[in-house]
């Protein structure tokens, strides 16, 4: 796969949007286009503006297929991706893919245009004629209701540049260039492709394609240089100008402090840049001046706020050691500054917007005098372009001309940002939404809840169901593959939530209270119809446990044909569900509406039975014997002194006194899982008891137990005491020492240490949930084969155990588990039993015009059934791929006899930013994964070539043309030593691992995404002259091409080693030195070797 993207011809371009409208009635994928009709246009810099909105400079707007696909879906002002004088294969080469990370808050560690400078005026201007066109064609507004913005970049000497300056002043009038004409003569040439589009209109299209420019400078850019540049953009080149602005104008504290009360603790930064950039009490007069020198030329003056956040590396989120932060978290920082410089200025400092903007805080943004207002990281999530529609929508209504900004408005905006839930970060870290399958060639879409669900539930048919109020049906298809819907309704851990797609949109369907919603409406119904299943198979079978596990095998057993007894030690069925949990989370009936169901169905249920020979029962003739004797055994934690309770001890004595447990007015718990959130819920509601305190040793986001249990633990008061670890129970006191968190360890969670403080708490009762075990005596008393854990041995796919007619579920297999995995091993269990599938699934697919309605929208929770119809129907059409690309280098295609939609991999439209692998459902990406489309036969060769030297391809003896593969970039140093520079990961990897002697040396950035560069020594020992060269050319191949004094480390390449699995490009090193050095590009450049 190659990152380079190939850009279309306009001839290709006009041709895809015409044949896929007419054939599909969409444009680049967009099924739904914005019509504006010109009743609420806003006006600036002079030209019309239809909507204040459009996507930010960056992945959007590179390419011209981009710009048409978010003009089509509702942008009308578009900032084009930043241009500088390094770019195409010298900036690539600085590039570490994939580059994209956008799942939650965003981040990237990408840059400018990848793309020449030359390259990205085409595109700009072919999009600038295909949006006129489209415009008229497609009747979606104004020919002249849209601006394009360019954004440059980052020093004075590069804007000066010829390569630079013949951009800008190509985008300010552009009817000498050759691409303008070529597009005007093909349009006129091709008029009759057009229905409505004259040759007139054609003509009138003006070559003055940018007034407007947004300065966009790097990270320790000196104030004196933005200042130098914004006026060299106002005097010399008569261009509106946005002056690009950096959070770090907040300063450190600041900026530390909102992250960390928001959630976004985790995100690490130090006060580096917050030093090193513009300062802001240099900020204030320098904006100051270049608002009176824009006056002075009738030039309207503005910031842009903010640029992304630079932020460090911790988690392996993306292959660089600084990435740069965007979304929901930079929203509070963004809104804040904007604000402040609102209310320094009075309003009277335009301000245009970037940085966190969405459906839900658009309108307020502008409404406060902030616009134009851009977006991408909203535009990066499932829905893609299709959310700007939306928003668009959402802003089309009267509005008065631009007088200034409402500072009194902003401010409110910063302050309540802290608090919105759409920003403020989920208490625990979200948990994997892919599926640990690899995406098939064909046929991929999928709904990420089945697959999520232990049993596999027909998720997107019930809820169709539901949704149609067809609850008798719903309750068929639920109790196909589940027996126990009331508990599941109401307590499941539902993991089908987790793996929601609308989890990226904004919260998960209600999958849980949907299936309640179809057992209280549809039991009734269901129960009188439910079939009596005939004893068709040989032999009985016995299950021992009423708990969910055993509940399940016996009913998946009687609809297979057996007869089946079940046995319970208790009075009644249930097992920890009726009696441990407590009253308030599930209610006895609805335990008792599903034990019901095993009633109807036959199955011979003796309670208050406690069984303790496995070989009693084989003489009574039962032939087969499920063992679902969950995990009895208590788990106990050592103090020094002092015992604490047992939770599940607890909770049984909870709810057998009705909440009238002697325990004190100080209750402590200790641990962090599910049961402890019972138990301190529990205890908070016990007669007598004034504080609960729940111990655990690291922070709540590292607690196993789910968000939702944390959260109502915390609505009922249950007081957190987190980095405390129980030492010993004395006097009514619990002495615990103090820990603080560590670094990250590779699986991404945080150790703790201790900090030598220690606290005593309040514990008239200190109670333990620590966990449970399965019966490992009981187990071994009847013979059966255990673990050196104590754990049965059974077979995985049947859990048949050392008996050939002995089975085991539930959580006497591996300890306490869930209810809905004891339904799954109820079922394996029985089917291995019966010999047969005794489940079959439901796939009902939604109406395509239905599901592509949905795509795009954010909506939130609905009321009662409602609800249902928040489901995207993924398994119809899912299409993430489709949607967040960018490029459009995913595409779906329709192939006759296939039932489903395809997906086909652009390669030449693909800069393998690695989006489409954050948000496809499956454990693999798209864009290595699906069938590709090469541009070219050597690019298919290359990508061949690439997959034999990483090992997932043998090398074939057939003959083959040879193909050309790019070479690094060579440089002649001063005394003719030459040094080798690599254009890409991919590239670096083959130069420093491959092509490079062991004596020769190697060089990078320190801690900064760059090129790998190598000197040629040939054995000899290179002068310090030369090392300074090539550390010279390894800051300036770097992000730090802007700064002075780069760290450079550099050593022989002996010492450079790749660890196993780590991406294209990652190597450790040691025994290196260190240069600090002014990146320079001063050197003789040859183009290859």
């Amino acid at each position: 796969m190659s990152e380079v993207m190939t850009p279309m011809s306009f001839e290709q371009l006009v041709e895809w949007v015409l044949q896929e409208k007419k054939k599909r009635g969409t444009v680049f994928g967009q099924h739904h286009a914005y019509r504006a009709d010109g009743t609420h246009n806003r006006t600036m810099f002079g030209r019309t503006l239809e909507t204040p909105i459009g996507p930010a400079a960056g992945p959007h707007t590179q390419m011209t297929q981009n710009i048409v696909a978010a003009y089509y879906a509702g942008s009308r002002f578009f900032e084009l991706k930043t241009v500088q004088i390094m770019d195409g294969e010298e900036l690539a080469a600085c590039i570490n893919r994939p580059c994209i990370k956008a799942d939650d808050e965003g981040y990237n560690c990408e840059w400018s245009t990848e793309l020449t400078v030359p390259q990205a005026m085409e595109e700009y201007i072919k999009a600038w004629f295909l949006l006129k066109v489209i415009a008229k064609e497609f009747g979606l507004g104004d020919m002249n209701g849209f601006q394009f913005n360019v954004s440059v970049g980052y020093d004075l000497a590069g804007i000066q540049s010829p390569k630079v300056d013949t951009f800008l002043n190509s985008m300010k009038h552009a009817e000498d260039t050759e691409i303008f004409k070529h597009c005007k003569a093909y349009l006129l040439e091709h008029v009759d492709l057009f229905e409505k589009v004259t040759a007139e209109d054609i003509e009138q299209i003006p070559p003055e394609i940018c007034n407007s420019v947004t300065l966009s400078t790097l990270h320790g850019c000196p104030p004196q240089e933005i200042e130098r540049i914004a006026m060299y953009l106002l005097t010399e080149k008569g261009f509106h100008t946005f002056v690009k602005c950096n959070p770090t104008l907040l300063g450190y504290e600041f900026a530390r402090k909102t992250m960390d009360e928001m959630g976004y603790d985790y995100i690490q930064f130090g006060d580096f840049h917050f030093k090193d950039d513009l300062q802001y009490e240099d900020a204030v007069p320098m904006l100051t001046r270049l608002m009176n020198t824009a006056k002075e030329r009738n030039l309207e003056f503005g910031v842009k706020i903010t640029n992304t956040f630079p932020v460090d590396v911790k988690q392996n989120e993306l292959p660089s050691e600084e990435m740069y932060m965007s979304g929901k978290s930079l929203y509070p920082l963004s809104i804040s500054l904007a604000a402040k410089l609102a209310k320094e200025f009075d309003g009277r400092l335009r301000i245009s917007y970037s940085g966190g903007a969405d459906y839900y805080n658009i309108e307020r943004i502008v409404d406060a005098g902030i616009w134009p207002v851009t977006v991408a990281t909203t535009l990066l999530k499932p829905g893609g372009y299709q959310r700007l529609t939306q928003m668009a929508k959402l802003l089309d209504k009267e509005n008065a001309p631009f007088e200034k900004v409402d500072a009194e408005s902003a401010g409110k905006l910063a302050e309540e940002a802290v608090k919105d839930p759409h920003h403020v970060k989920a208490m625990k870290p979200l948990p994997s939404r892919k599926m640990k399958k690899e995406v098939p060639l064909m046929d991929c879409f999928v709904a990420p809840c089945k697959e999520g669900c232990p049993i596999h539930q027909d998720i997107t048919t019930y809820l169709q169901l539901v949704g149609e109020e067809k609850y008798e049906e719903a309750m068929e298809v639920i109790t196909e593959k589940n027996p126990l819907p009331f508990i599941t309704g109401t307590i499941c851990a539902h993991n089908c939530m987790s793996k929601c797609t609308r989890n990226f949109y904004e919260t998960p369907v209600h999958i849980r209270e949907m299936k309640l919603k179809a057992a209280e409406n549809g039991y009734e119904a269901l129960l009188e119809k439910l079939p009596v299943p005939a004893v068709t198979k040989a032999g009985k079978a016995a299950v021992i446990g009423g708990g969910p596990a055993g509940m399940a095998a016996a009913y998946f057993l009687r609809k297979g044909g057996m007869e089946v007894t079940l046995f319970e030690a208790k009075e009644s069925l249930g097992g920890v569900v009726r009696h441990v949990i407590p009253p308030f989370r599930i209610s006895e009936d609805a335990i008792e509406k599903d034990a019901e169901i095993l009633r109807k169905m036959q199955v011979d249920i003796h309670c208050n039975t406690k069984l303790e020979s496995l070989e009693e029962l084989k003489k009574q003739g039962y032939t087969k014997i499920v063992l679902a004797v969950g995990a009895p055994v208590q788990g106990s934690l050592k103090l020094e002194s002092g015992m604490p309770k047992n939770a599940l001890e607890f909770l049984a004595e909870f709810k057998q006194t009705d909440g009238k447990v002697s325990l004190g007015k100080h209750v402590v718990v200790i641990g962090g899982g599910n049961t402890a959130m019972d138990t301190a819920r529990a205890a908070k509601r016990n007669a007598g008891v004034e504080h609960v305190y729940l111990i655990y040793r690291r922070t709540r986001r590292y607690m196993p137990a789910d968000e939702e249990e944390l959260v109502m633990a915390l609505e009922d008061g249950v007081e957190f005491k987190e980095l405390l670890s129980p030492v010993k129970l004395e006097n009514g006191q619990l002495f615990c020492k103090v820990m603080q968190l560590s670094d990250y360890d590779v699986s991404g969670r945080r150790g703790v240490t201790e900090t030598g403080e220690t606290v005593w708490v309040p514990a008239d009762t200190v109670i333990a949930a620590v966990g449970e075990k399965v019966p490992t005596d009981w187990y071994q008393a009847n013979g059966l084969a255990v673990s050196e854990k104590g754990r049965l041995y059974v077979d995985e796919k049947t859990l048949k155990t050392s008996d050939d007619n002995v089975y085991a579920a539930g959580d006497g297999l591996y300890g306490p588990a869930t209810v809905v995995e004891a339904i799954r091993d109820g079922r394996k269990v029985a089917e291995a039993i019966a010999g047969e599938v005794l489940a079959c699934d439901f796939d009902k697919l939604a109406e395509e015009e239905k599901v592509y309605a949905k795509r795009g929208v954010l909506k939130e929770e609905q009321k009662e059934t409602k609800e249902a119809g928040r489901c995207l129907g993924c398994s119809t059409i899912c299409e993430n791929c489709v949607e967040v690309c960018p490029n459009r280098a995913n595409i779906a295609i329709q192939v006759p006899g296939m039932e489903k939609h395809q997906i086909i991999h652009v390669d030449y439209l693909c800069n393998e930013c690695g989006n489409c692998k954050s948000f496809c459902p499956y454990s693999s990406a798209p864009y290595l994964d699906k069938f590709t489309l090469f541009e070219t036969e050597a690019d298919m060769e290359q990508l061949r070539q690439e997959l034999i030297e990483q090992g997932y391809l043998r090398k074939t003896s057939r003959n083959r043309r040879p193909v050309k593969i790019q070479q690094p970039l060579s440089v002649t140093a001063t005394d003719g030593t030459q040094i080798l520079i690599g254009r890409n990961n991919l590239q670096n990897d083959r130069l420093t691992l491959k092509t490079a002697a062991k004596t020769d040396v190697w060089l990078h950035t320190q801690n900064i995404p760059g090129s790998h560069v190598i000197i040629c020594t040939h054995g000899e020992t290179p002068s310090e002259q030369t090392i300074l060269e090539a550390a010279q050319l390894a800051a300036w191949y770097s992000k730090a091409q802007q700064s002075a004094q780069v760290p450079v480390d550099y050593c022989l390449v002996k010492y450079v080693k790749k660890p196993v699995g780590a991406k294209p490009g990652m190597v450790i090193f040691t025994n290196q030195r260190t240069l600090y050095v002014t990146p320079r590009q001063t050197l003789e450049e040859e183009e290859t070797l």
